[in-house]
């Protein structure tokens, strides 16, 4: 994820609306976006959800409840939240912040349909650390 790209709408203000878990965000091109912050969890540009290339993408569960402890700016192009359940590893550029807002639909309905292949619902639980998914044991093939 790279920083801000030349031109693009930046942020004129973030408001963190913890009761309904959303960050309000309005950009400078008069677009505003209401992203919940659970899209934000499931959706984080870190290493540990992303992973570090395609395909590597970790699925989050569990996370409708999650809420923002704390929201940091980055320089003048980024913040970095922290959630409750204490990730806090993911640094949302503006240009990442833009793109939540605008393809939310979009990453809703993509992330319930790896959620229901997984056999998941967006209430269970995370594995633990170091845990295998069910379904990844060394059977015959």
């Amino acid at each position: 994820m790279a920083g801000l790209k030349a031109g693009a709408p930046t942020p004129q203000s973030i408001t963190v609306h913890g009761q309904s878990r959303v960050l309000e965000v309005v950009f400078s091109d008069g677009a505003a976006f209401r992203i919940p912050f659970e899209l934000m969890r499931v959706y984080s540009p870190s290493a540990e959800v992303a992973g570090h290339g395609p395909g590597q993408e970790v699925l989050q569960t569990g996370k409708r409840q999650v809420s923002l402890d704390d929201l940091e700016p980055v320089g003048n192009y980024a913040v970095k939240p922290t959630f409750s359940d204490g990730h806090d590893t993911g640094i949302f550029s503006w240009d990442y912040l833009y793109e939540l807002g605008q393809r939310q639909d979009e990453l809703w309905r993509d992330y319930l349909a790896r959620l229901e292949a997984a056999g998941a619902d967006r209430d269970t639980p995370m594995p633990a650390k170091g845990a295998r998914p069910s379904g990844t044991g060394c059977g015959g093939h």
